[in-house]
């Protein structure tokens, strides 16, 4: 667990108003994410439902996609919200953990509580490509 910091409810409402965005026609579950990078943008994201489930884009990899588009690629944290009292303890999915932890070990800031990446996902899998070329963080 962290310990919270002035600039994080900014970070904690603009995750809140990209959630009121959100695509959940099948759920109805809204959630929202903002990506701080590190020169100090704020990304916003929201999850996107599919009717085939599977194909679901979750709040956290829409902002992350968003930001590596806009050629952002260091990032210092990330505000996830659901909203309605499901959404209170909400917690990053495995698979946003994993993807998240393709650019380094963020702060992960929830409603009640923050951690760092590495908290959540301890054993993150890494891949080590033979061949030069760009390498992952």
């Amino acid at each position: 667990m962290r310990a919270r910091r002035p600039a994080d409810a900014e970070l904690l409402d603009a995750a809140r108003r990209a959630g009121k965005h959100a695509w959940a026609p099948y759920s109805g579950f809204k959630v929202g994410a903002a990506l701080r990078c590190a020169d100090g943008t704020v990304v916003p994201g929201c999850n996107v439902e599919n009717a085939s489930f599977g194909l679901t884009i979750c709040a956290e990899r829409a902002a992350l996609a968003r930001a590596v588009s806009e050629g952002k690629t260091a990032f210092t944290a990330i505000a996830v919200v659901g909203h309605g009292r499901r959404g209170r303890h909400l917690r990053p999915c495995g698979a946003c953990r994993q993807v998240l932890a393709e650019f380094g070990d963020l702060d992960v800031l929830c409603e009640d509580r923050g951690f760092r990446l590495s908290d959540l996902l301890p054993e993150t899998f890494r891949f080590r490509p033979r061949r030069s070329g760009r390498r992952p963080r």
